[in-house]
């Protein structure tokens, strides 16, 4: 886990990036942020009143000295930030409506990073998915050619690294969304110097089983092989013919994907979110994430379980994936 961060920390010396947490006010926020500006790394920007969070950061013995503090109640390009909002939204917010939307922090923060004063974010501490992705969607969106953003675990062991896909949002990805989790998954690995070789799972392999759920699958490898040609990905596999060389032989001898593969697709968020917790727990890897991809800039989600250490390592990925 160390190397991982090691590599990650070494692309960001010299080119430190602003990232911005919302939840300014939570304990575990203010320690990482501390710790962050104190090995600059990053230049955190906490959202609230300077004076609460400095009262906060004095109880917990923490310094601020290094960290910006941004209140939304007296920013001053909070008007510009208003016309900034109501012309992204298109209609769909007048300029009264944009004025109380702003006063949410996790709103506040999203515009930050959509106006290039931060570069990106970082929330859930305290928040529900739901309140930190919303804003991202209506206000960052999708990059190009992808409808929809998706969520990844990077699983360490030692000096194994994988990459776990979608275990975090979409609950029953269609063909079109399986293509574009898997593209926006190989280039999330090479984020950790992971040379992507895709496979893309089912409970059949290469039509050793025929259903709507196989033949989903098998949609989606086309799409994406037709969209990225260069790229090792093959399918639909199931996992052992996907790691295992020796299953692979039997079951799938002419794949381009030969029980190599370290970046896994599942086809469903419950394969995904059951597959990667039984790693964890059952094969004692290090889950990081959710890594949230697809996105114009970067913003990731915590979970409201997490420590200080959580946050520091989610600051230092999403930095990384601004670069």
């Amino acid at each position: 886990m160390s190397s991982l961060f090691d590599t990650l920390k070494g692309r960001l010396s010299g080119n430190s990036r602003r990232i911005v947490f919302p939840e300014g006010y939570d304990e575990r926020i203010l320690t990482a942020a501390s710790q962050l500006a104190a090995d600059g790394l990053i230049e955190p920007v906490l959202v609230g009143t300077r004076e609460k969070l400095e009262q906060k950061a004095k109880e917990l013995k923490l310094s601020l000295d290094q960290v910006e503090v941004i209140d939304p109640t007296n920013y001053a390009e909070f008007e510009e930030m208003v016309i900034s909002f109501v012309e992204r939204r298109k209609g769909k917010a007048t300029e009264e409506d944009a004025r109380k939307i702003l006063l949410d922090e996790n709103y506040f923060g999203t515009m930050l990073v959509y106006m290039d004063k931060a570069d990106g974010l970082v929330s859930g501490a305290a928040h529900s998915t739901a309140d930190t992705v919303r804003p991202a969607l209506q206000i960052i969106k999708t990059q190009p050619g992808i409808k929809k953003t998706s969520g990844v675990f990077i699983m360490v062991r030692e000096n194994e690294k994988y990459v776990f896909a979608d275990c975090a949002i979409n609950i029953a990805p269609d063909s079109q969304d399986l293509a574009e989790i898997a593209l926006a998954s190989a280039d999330t690995a090479q984020l950790f110097d992971i040379d992507p070789r895709v496979a893309m799972l089912s409970f059949s392999t290469k039509g050793s089983a025929k259903s709507d759920e196989t033949e989903k699958v098998a949609a989606a490898v086309k799409i994406a092989k037709e969209q990225r040609p260069d790229l090792a990905l093959d399918g639909e596999f199931q996992f052992d013919a996907a790691f295992v060389p020796s299953v692979a032989e039997k079951k799938a001898p002419n794949a381009e994907i030969k029980g190599d593969a370290n970046v896994f697709v599942f086809p469903g968020l419950e394969a995904g979110n059951i597959g990667y917790k039984i790693a964890q727990r059952l094969g004692n890897f290090d889950a990081v994430g959710p890594i949230l991809q697809g996105l114009n800039k970067p913003v990731n989600d915590l979970s409201r379980g997490c420590n200080s250490d959580d946050v520091y390592k989610l600051a230092i990925i999403t930095a990384a994936q601004s670069l």
